[in-house]
């Protein structure tokens, strides 16, 4: 259309004055100009459109290895007199609201632990732009059929009755836990579809089949791991997943089953880069986990589907 409204413009420059010709070219060229300002002008809009979830700036390596994301963080306890279903626990969440509401996740500490084990991952994924509530279980013994329930349980207190809950997308929600709290997440995720992540760490569960998960999981094991060897756990209930779901299996080299109870980069690594890429659809977080990562001095191995569908 440009092309021939210059044409048409190169024409009427011939036919007419010299002063009239200019003053339509002229007036042709702004026109355009408007055109194409419109255009560059509705790009971002078009681009946010795409994606109404995408929170923060765009990634990088450094950013999703730091200790600290772009967002200042806050937090609040709920005491366990004040829910039904879990023990309480402790919501972080993005102190701003200037970029409206955040996915959510919930955290399951493993057997005979409490949520200071896993209380690393609240500041840590919230600073990255999501609302994280990491749990009490009901009894430090629960099994990982219970703590799933209660997973579910806080999310459903989070989104319904928590004093954060404007602040959630209750559309946008994941679930993780470490140990008996991870196999307790891969049973969240059997028992809710609707579920848009979940992340097992070092997960234990006497069930090794979980074909019935609909739900993007990345599990994490690890290599020195004897409370629950990868080979009778976290392996077999990654090879159990359906084999189109988005997964993925991500085994930490030198750890013991105790890794995911104190700071570690390459957990929050990826796992930052699954609930981004899940629970938010941010596609600028895929360059991350596609290609798969290569073994290095932390990770043993990394399986899964290239490139994700979810």
């Amino acid at each position: 259309m440009q092309q021939q409204a210059r044409t048409g413009a190169a024409h009427r420059v011939s036919a007419g004055s010299p002063h009239r010709a200019r003053g339509r070219f002229a007036g042709l060229v702004t026109a355009i100009a408007a055109v194409v300002g419109l255009t560059t002008l509705g790009q971002p809009a078009a681009q946010a459109a795409d994606n109404p979830y995408e929170r923060g700036p765009a990634p990088t390596t450094s950013s999703i290895e730091a200790a600290r994301g772009p967002y200042a963080v806050s937090q609040t306890t709920v005491s366990s007199t004040a829910v039904t279903g879990f023990g309480g626990g402790t919501i972080y969440y993005p102190t701003s609201t200037a970029d409206g509401t955040f996915g959510a996740v919930a955290v399951s500490p493993g057997f005979t632990g409490t949520q200071s084990s896993v209380s690393w991952l609240g500041p840590r994924l919230a600073s990255q732009g999501f609302v994280v509530f990491t749990i009490d279980t009901t009894s430090t013994l629960d099994q990982p059929a219970s703590r799933g329930k209660q997973l579910l349980a806080a999310l459903d207190y989070l989104t319904g009755r928590s004093s954060v809950r404007t602040r959630v997308d209750g559309t946008r929600l994941g679930v993780m836990g470490h140990s008996m709290g991870g196999g307790g997440s891969l049973e969240a995720a059997k028992t809710r579809p609707s579920l848009q992540a979940a992340i097992p760490l070092t997960p234990w569960n006497t069930d090794k089949t979980w074909p019935e998960v609909g739900t993007p999981t990345l599990i994490v094991g690890a290599d020195g791991d004897t409370v629950a060897p990868v080979a009778s756990h976290a392996e077999p209930f990654y090879t159990s997943l359906p084999s189109s779901l988005d997964r993925a299996y991500l085994e930490l080299n030198g750890a013991t089953h105790s890794a995911p109870t104190s700071s570690n980069t390459t957990i929050a690594k990826y796992s930052v880069s699954w609930l981004k890429r899940f629970i938010d659809n941010d596609t600028r977080y895929e360059q991350f986990l596609c290609p798969l990562p290569s073994p290095s001095s932390t990770i043993e191995e990394y399986r899964g589907n290239c490139p994700h569908t979810s």
